[in-house]
């Protein structure tokens, strides 16, 4: 079967400092169960200076979120909505919107 949550998929955020936020999303994480998000959960990372004459600086970058924390986005009906899976004709799998019942891939 294949993922709940792919990366390009745009999910909305369902808890924590950022719920409500929509992003899409740029990593999967499978073996930690997270989601890098694009604009969400967003770290502030010191880094030193790696060579002779350049310069430290505060980093900001999007941490990894769990992805119980973040439900997909519908495109057809562009509301969150839980995800389902149903087979093809030729025996591949699909996702499919839970609220909708349309297909997601």
């Amino acid at each position: 079967m294949p993922a709940r949550i792919k990366r390009g998929d745009t999910v909305v955020v369902l808890s924590g400092r950022d719920r409500g936020k929509r992003g899409q999303v740029r990593q999967v994480l499978p073996k930690k169960e997270r989601l890098v998000v694009e604009g969400v959960n967003i770290i502030k990372k010191h880094q030193r200076a790696r060579q002779a004459g350049q310069q430290s600086e505060i980093v900001e970058r999007e941490a990894p979120i769990h992805m119980s924390n973040v439900m997909l986005v519908d495109p057809n009906t562009d509301e969150p909505t839980r995800v389902g899976y149903r087979r093809r004709e030729d025996g591949s799998w699909v996702r499919v919107g839970k609220r909708s019942g349309e297909d997601l891939d």
